[in-house]
């Protein structure tokens, strides 16, 4: 991978630390200083600065410039393993519903003060508006084509070019959000009591459409860096029959975890020679800090990955316009859309398509990815700041989501309780399992800037662990 111009200073400001040139407590140059000194731009210091933050090998003073560090120490949650790994039918716990009533899935503190909509966003918003007005005269009393609109198809198959994947225009339907299209891509490839493949840790959304479908979860555990193990899918294969395999290749929630291009080729010949479909859930694909993932469909040599994903993560959560490639199943798929949604809003199709066909999606897209780099670079630093001892979680290079795992003796579901009454929102572990693997583990989000109220959350958060940790020793 080409080497960037910030990642060079991060690599040398690092040296100086290792080799204790710089050390605990040394104040680095000013941002003017280390531009000249490194003759680039002082954005391209900020970036290295904010990357050498997230690593906590420096830190910002107020008022007064960044200091190094004295280490904290971290390390990657436990790899999962499993043993007796069976097809289990599903249950989804009533702690999912809670956490949709608070509407805080990705929001520590809900109801605390948001960033204001960037101008691209607002844009779009005056292109939804145009469009609803000009639907009223032209279009209001028909109904959306079964595929869907076939402008914001067209913009849609021209953007997944850059993610290797190769399809017509006919090869994409619109849908209600990603998690209608995953509903959709289990519908048409499988029968009530077929057995599943998902990843563990793996979206809780899935595990809600398995039980409300009749479908048995395989688990497989999925590691925080590199997704599902495909050494342990294979001994899988040899016990049993399944029919599908839902995976979220690039930066996978909770933990952020990317599939190798190899892993993604195994899983293909896999799914050719066992005869199963592969069910891609791309929701993070586009917001990927440094890349764009290749998606797993780029792979697809027999036509059986059907790919998933919306605009809900990159641009919002009420827009509920996503999109699903269905592969060989791609006509059932049109027939069951009809069944579940109907059709979608053509306005908003409309304005989706104008954003992206002016280029706005893609200039959004770079603003959003930089944003959301600087928000997980602070929830880093919350926690190495307000957090003692070792800390075991994932510093992701895209997506929304870090993984933190906990001593052994807590259970993540008392912490949500505890901290709820207190208005701080955690995901707990066992959301993301059907079997009780992850009480010890919660989800955290930088989907918002972790500062002030949100940064003073991660404080107390880490208050109600300790408490929650003395009383189970108690116990």
């Amino acid at each position: 991978m080409k080497k960037t111009k910030y990642s060079d200073i991060v690599d040398a400001i690092n040296c100086d630390i290792i080799a204790n040139i710089f050390q605990p407590g040394h104040k680095l140059l000013s941002i003017t200083r280390l531009s000249k000194h490194y003759k680039v731009s002082k954005n391209t210091i900020i970036r290295a600065l904010h990357i050498l933050e997230s690593k906590d090998k420096i830190e910002a003073r107020p008022k007064s410039g960044f200091f190094v560090k004295h280490q904290v120490k971290r390390e990657q949650p436990t790899a999962p393993s499993f043993s007796n790994i069976e097809p289990s039918r599903v249950m989804v716990p009533e702690l999912f519903q809670d956490i949709m009533l608070r509407g805080a899935a990705f929001d520590i503190m809900p109801g605390e003060a948001l960033v204001f909509p960037h101008a691209l966003l607002r844009k779009l918003h005056r292109n939804i508006n145009r469009a609803v007005r000009a639907q009223a005269t032209q279009k209001a009393m028909y109904y959306d084509e079964p595929l869907g609109l076939y402008a914001l198809r067209e913009e849609l198959r021209e953007h997944y070019l850059s993610a290797g994947v190769v399809i017509s225009v006919d090869d994409v339907c619109i849908t209600s959000g990603c998690q209608h299209s995953l509903f959709l891509g289990l519908s048409a490839t499988c029968a009530k009591g077929d057995n599943v493949v998902i990843e563990s840790p793996g979206f809780y959304g899935v595990i809600q459409l398995l039980e409300e479908l009749g479908l048995n979860a395989i688990e497989v555990p999925s590691h925080s860096v590199s997704g599902i193990n495909i050494d342990v899918l294979k001994e899988v294969l040899e016990k049993y029959k399944i029919t599908a395999c839902v995976v979220s290749p690039a930066f996978a929630t909770p933990s952020g975890s990317c599939m190798s291009e190899l892993n993604k080729q195994t899983l293909i010949e896999l799914a050719n020679e066992n005869d199963f479909a592969i069910i891609e859930d791309d929701i993070y694909g586009d917001l990927g800090f440094n890349n764009r993932p290749k998606a797993l469909k780029a792979f697809d040599s027999d036509n059986r990955v059907i790919l998933c994903s919306s605009f809900s993560k990159t641009l919002s959560r009420d827009l509920r316009v996503g999109w699903v490639m269905g592969a060989r199943w791609q006509s059932r798929i049109k027939k069951l859309k009809l069944v579940s949604n109907l059709a979608c809003s053509q306005a908003m199709q409309e304005a989706l398509a104008r954003f992206m066909r002016d280029g706005d999606y893609k200039r959004h897209l770079a603003y959003k990815k930089n944003t959301l780099l600087i928000y997980r670079d602070q929830l880093v630093q919350a926690l190495n700041k307000h957090w003692k001892g070792m800390l075991k979680f994932t510093i992701p290079d895209g997506g929304l989501t870090v993984w933190l795992e906990l001593d052994s003796t807590i259970d993540t579901r008392n912490i949500y309780n505890a901290a709820a009454a207190k208005n701080i929102i955690i995901t707990p572990g066992a959301l993301f399992s059907v079997a009780p693997y992850f009480t010890n583990f919660m989800r955290l989000s930088f989907n918002h800037p972790t500062i002030e109220n949100r940064e003073k959350a991660i404080g107390r958060l880490y208050s109600i662990v300790g408490t929650s940790k003395k009383d189970a020793k108690k116990r």
